[in-house]
């Protein structure tokens, strides 16, 4: 049986302190991806005339087909969108990839990275 040698008081601290970050890190991400969610889905109602309230809109549901029912029009609107509202260009191939207001926000988190503010 292998024996652990015990963590001395400043690596368990240092630990402790990495793991804190990263939890906040994720917490201020996630305030962030709501945020952003509910931005788009703001976005999204308004510029396309869309005749639902945002509540009815759930994060992961598609955009497209099955989802909204919204078409290739639509979809190059919230690409003109994306990039006036948040500075973020999206190229066609990005928009093959961006099937709900989740990988929208997550799209826009990672092109985007700095914490700044947005136009919603």
């Amino acid at each position: 049986m292998l024996s652990r040698k015990p963590l001395s008081d400043s690596k368990a601290k240092q630990e402790l302190q990495m793991i804190e970050r990263h939890e906040g890190a994720s917490n201020e991400n996630g305030s962030r991806h709501m945020a952003l969610s509910d931005a788009l889905k703001r976005i999204l109602i308004q510029r396309l005339s869309l005749r639902i309230d945002p509540d009815q809109i759930t994060n992961d549901a598609p955009l497209f087909e099955t989802g909204l029912g919204l078409d290739s029009v639509d979809a190059l609107e919230i690409a003109v969108a994306v990039e006036t509202e948040f500075g973020v260009p999206v190229t066609e191939a990005d928009i093959a990839e961006l099937h709900s207001i989740s990988r929208l926000a997550d799209f826009i988190i990672k092109r985007q990275p700095e914490q700044g503010t947005f136009n919603a």
